[in-house]
């Protein structure tokens, strides 16, 4: 099989697909790898360390992407932009993160131009875990009370609030909606920075996981409207780390509430790829990451981990390599035959939606797995 690897081109955006490990993994087992020259640039690997590995350097997006037929697969972290619509045709894989649902224009270009499209985010195991959203939750949750707690220094419009450390000071008072991977890693960073952390969720076990893993430093509360409400309202920082696989997130901090919060405040948006779970969401760039609501900040990037590329790129090539060398092994439809966790990733193949969650957020009628495996 051939594969490409092109050039990341969302703002900011520096992480790549594969490493040279990667290459050497594909190479072995008998395929091609064409890979967009500077493509590892920004995730400190060079175009030499991957031909070393046995890949062959491209000059081009258009040859990296296979626009002339000669690329079967092609693997992305991001999902395609306007400038990489053209790129796609008919009976290519695309193996990346997608996040359709809060995306309906390209789920209907991925759908137009008969893309199979293999989504990193909706890959499940039977234990309901994410394998390849995973490091790039963990990773997300770590940034978030960093790029918080810079946005509440009173240079950058914040309330000019430590997080905390010092004696005979009220720290800031941090509260996480979600209990999840980036929601327990954002508790994790913010109580090593000294906030005042609350823990929200509606799933008990998390909570009750909570409690022992943070000896009982971390305050857990079950989830409700009424609880949101009440704790945002005295918060220095609301982080934003709900996930639904697949869906869209669940609006659950309203403008009006925002309204009603310090002067200053910050709140950090982590589910924006799946359209954000504040009211007041929309996505934002790390070259220009924040925007007022009611005095308050709002910091939105959709693609947070990009800004450390060399963390980033390496948590995710491990996850996401075994998967890849199967689609590659077997092709797409017998890879997802034989893993039904890969299987869940399809969310689009041959002009037909496979993701009935995603169907629902863009108004598309989605077809059953079953069907297009068979």
């Amino acid at each position: 099989m051939k594969v490409g690897v092109p050039k990341e081109v969302k703002n900011h955006e520096y992480r790549v697909a594969i490493t040279p490990i990667g290459v050497h993994e594909l190479v072995a087992h008998g395929h091609e790898v064409l890979i967009q020259t500077g493509a590892g640039v920004g995730s400190q690997v060079t175009d030499e360390e991957y031909a070393g590995a046995g890949a062959t350097i491209v000059a081009t997006a258009e040859e990296a992407w296979g626009t002339d037929g000669g690329v079967d697969m092609v693997l992305k972290v991001k999902e395609p932009v306007a400038e990489e619509y053209d790129r796609m045709r008919e009976g290519l894989t695309l193996f990346t993160y997608l996040h359709l649902a809060a995306d309906k224009p390209l789920t209907e270009e991925l759908l137009k131009r008969k893309i199979t499209g293999i989504a990193y985010e909706t890959v499940q195991l039977p234990s309901g875990g994410l394998p390849l959203l995973y490091p790039m939750s963990e990773v997300a949750g770590c940034l978030a009370p960093q790029v918080g707690a810079y946005s509440m220094m009173k240079a950058q419009g914040g309330r000019g609030v430590l997080m905390g450390g010092v004696g005979g000071v009220a720290n800031a008072k941090v509260v996480i909606i979600g209990a999840g991977v980036s929601g327990q890693n954002a508790a994790n960073i913010a109580l090593g920075m000294g906030a005042d952390v609350t823990l929200l969720d509606t799933d008990l076990d998390k909570l009750r996981m909570s409690f022992w893993r943070y000896n009982n430093r971390v305050h857990g509360l079950a989830s409700s409207k009424l609880a949101i409400e009440q704790q945002v309202r005295e918060a220095d920082m609301v982080i934003g780390a709900v996930l639904i696989p697949g869906a869209a997130a669940p609006k659950l901090v309203s403008n009006d509430l925002v309204a009603q919060m310090k002067p200053g405040s910050v709140l950090v948006d982590i589910a924006v790829d799946q359209g954000g779970c504040f009211e007041d969401t929309h996505a934002t760039t790390h070259s220009d990451p924040t925007y007022q609501v009611h005095g308050s900040t709002f910091y939105c990037v959709a693609n947070m981990p990009g800004a450390v590329p060399n963390t980033s790129t390496y948590a995710l090539t491990n996850a996401t390599m075994p998967y890849a060398v199967a689609l590659a092994d077997k092709g797409w439809q017998q890879a997802c035959r034989d893993d039904r966790s890969l299987a869940l990733g399809l969310n689009t193949h041959a002009g037909e939606l496979t993701n009935a969650p995603v169907g629902e957020a863009v108004g598309i009628d989605a077809v059953t797995l079953e069907s297009v495996l068979a």
